[in-house]
């Protein structure tokens, strides 16, 4: 009878041991998953001053803490931008401060956003206006065209469909600018483009 208590409190320590490092044992992770899996898919988009106001903010302006209302998305205005087109249009993106120094925005995101009924209204009450606005409506993002610049500022777009566009961008600065600390500075002009034409349009603004 001793003998058979022996054996069975040996099995049941076996078992304890176990159950133990089962949970004592370290989560495996897939050293082959990309560190990017976990983003989601607006994380590639910078689309920041559409939904908010980064450069007016930053400059001092007081932002409000409600939003506008954005107009309807007027889908027909959009549609002659959908698809491929032959254009090109290049520049540098740059500010220029006080002094008038360049400061060059180095691989940076830079987009165009058709000229719209929609895009003159955020480019009016937030770019200029410096006031925020409602998240835009997602099918806009289906005619925006990125770029990015080189380190030294230059930026080209390719296969742009004809029309009339908000060229808008990026450059970090700080005490070259008269900051305190590093900015984000957002500029937006407009630009031009027809058929296969090659335009040559700089993308900058002043920061004094």
């Amino acid at each position: 009878m001793k003998k058979k208590i022996f054996i069975i409190s040996i099995f049941a320590l076996l078992l304890s041991g176990c159950v133990q490092n089962e949970h004592a044992r370290p989560e495996r992770h897939n050293s082959n998953q990309s560190p990017w899996s976990q983003q989601s898919s607006e994380d590639n988009i910078d689309i920041s001053d559409l939904d908010g106001n980064i450069t007016e903010t930053e400059l001092g302006m007081t932002e409000q803490t409600s939003k506008l209302q954005r107009i309807a998305f007027p889908a027909s205005e959009y549609y002659p931008y959908s698809g491929v087109g032959k254009g090109t249009i290049k520049g540098n993106i740059y500010l220029q401060n006080y002094s008038g120094q360049k400061v060059m925005g180095s691989e940076t995101r830079l987009y165009l956003n058709p000229i719209t009924s929609y895009s003159d209204q955020w480019y009016n009450e937030s770019y200029i206006g410096g006031n925020k606005m409602e998240e835009a409506d997602s099918r806009l993002f289906n005619y925006l065209k990125f770029t990015a610049s080189d380190v030294n500022g230059a930026f080209a777009f390719y296969g742009v469909p004809s029309g009339r566009y908000y060229l808008i961008g990026t450059v970090k600065c700080g005490y070259e600018c008269g900051f305190d600390s590093v900015k984000n500075i957002r500029i937006a002009t407009k630009v031009s483009v027809y058929g296969n034409n090659v335009v040559v349009q700089d993308l900058t603004r002043t920061t004094n």
